[in-house]
């Protein structure tokens, strides 16, 4: 009772079928919806937390960047002149 994988596509999932270019742009929209229905929308105080978590975050890392800046600045400033920003 060997059958081939070319024999029939009967005994296969339905996902393992294969499907026409329109049929796989329905598959595509049916998982997108399917997708859709499973997300959540935060609560205002959430939303709020969420909001101020990230822009905490984005000054924290604006602060890594400029003082990151700067050092790498000091030290091409002493590298190729000699001399540093604060020297100037």
């Amino acid at each position: 009772m060997t059958e081939t994988a070319a024999s029939s596509s009967a005994g296969r999932p339905k996902q393992a079928r294969k499907l026409g270019f329109f049929g796989r742009i329905a598959l595509f929209l049916r998982q997108v919806i399917g997708e859709l229905r499973k997300v959540v929308t935060p609560t205002r105080q959430e939303l709020l937390n969420y909001t101020l978590m990230v822009l905490g975050f984005v000054v924290v890392m604006m602060v890594v960047v400029s003082v990151l800046d700067f050092l790498f600045g000091i030290g091409v400033g002493w590298v190729f002149d000699g001399t540093s920003p604060t020297d100037r």
